[in-house]
């Protein structure tokens, strides 16, 4: 991984740490490259149980795109295209396809949890990747706008799917069309933040959920991922039909078997993770 993004894997907890707080970790090409390629990692290793997107510094989880960068390709591409500028705004904004469409669906879609440790601001595509998370602990000075009406753009990093399931989507369209800074309190109550925490005790407290997660069932954890993604999208019915389908593969998991043992026998159980 480059330096931008830092990846570590630990006793089953993969930790990916966007690492660019000179630049509150805004997201340059190279930083979105290599985030990509390190949650697709831990969502393709057997061995990681869990994950922790976390950042650097104390300023910022994630501000979105590099618009330093952004400025200065949109300009290239003018040149290179004689002054066509909506082909050269084309070309620019493929990186949604080529890396925060990757990178949300490997979030949102791995077989195990994700944590996010949000330490400060979460703007744009950056809190699209705290709503991709599974959970979402956030520091008390925190704070979340969507930030792409500001820019003229709409929504991108999974946004227009994630912020309306837990906002409801008045909200979301009101957060959308009137970009502005939604406090780590009012997150909380939102249902934004899972979990809030001072600041100083972020790091710890993510850290400490991210393990516990790591060390939990996590078969049936990929099962819960599951199913709340198609009861999102599916009637009562059909979500029964998939309770009963993933229930069947959580009760033959040795997870199971372990937990009904731990508890005829009142032990804490210890999960294998299958």
């Amino acid at each position: 991984m480059a330096d931008t993004v830092l990846y570590e894997v630990n006793d089953g907890l993969a930790t990916i740490t966007l690492n660019r707080p000179e630049a509150m970790n805004a997201v340059n090409n190279e930083a979105k490259a290599a985030l990509r390629d390190a949650v697709q990692a831990a969502a393709a290793d057997a061995q990681v149980r869990a994950v922790l997107l976390t950042a650097a510094g104390d300023r910022a989880f994630c501000v979105g795109q590099d618009l330093k960068e952004h400025v200065g390709l949109l300009a290239a591409g003018r040149e290179r295209r004689d002054g066509d500028d909506g082909a050269a705004r084309t070309n620019v904004m493929s990186t949604v396809r080529e890396h925060y469409n990757p990178i949300v669906r490997a979030l949102a879609g791995m077989q195990k949890p994700v944590v996010a440790g949000v330490n400060g601001v979460a703007a744009g595509a950056g809190f699209g990747f705290a709503l991709a998370a599974d959970y979402r602990v956030v520091a008390e000075t925190a704070s979340f706008t969507t930030a792409f009406a500001g820019v003229a753009l709409t929504a991108d990093s999974g946004l227009s799917w994630t912020l309306p399931r837990v906002v409801g989507p008045g909200r979301a369209a009101d957060l959308l069309l009137f970009p502005r800074s939604i406090t780590a309190q009012e997150a909380y109550e939102l249902g934004i933040a899972s979990r809030l925490v001072p600041t100083g005790e972020l790091a710890a407290e993510a850290l400490k959920v991210a393990r516990a997660l790591a060390e939990g069932p996590t078969l049936a954890y990929a099962a819960i991922k599951e199913s709340l993604a198609f009861a999102a999208g599916h009637r009562l019915d059909e979500t029964l039909e998939k309770e009963d389908e993933l229930q069947s593969r959580a009760g033959a998991s040795e997870d199971h078997a372990i937990a009904v043992e731990a508890f005829l026998s009142r032990k804490k159980p210890t999960f294998l993770g299958r």
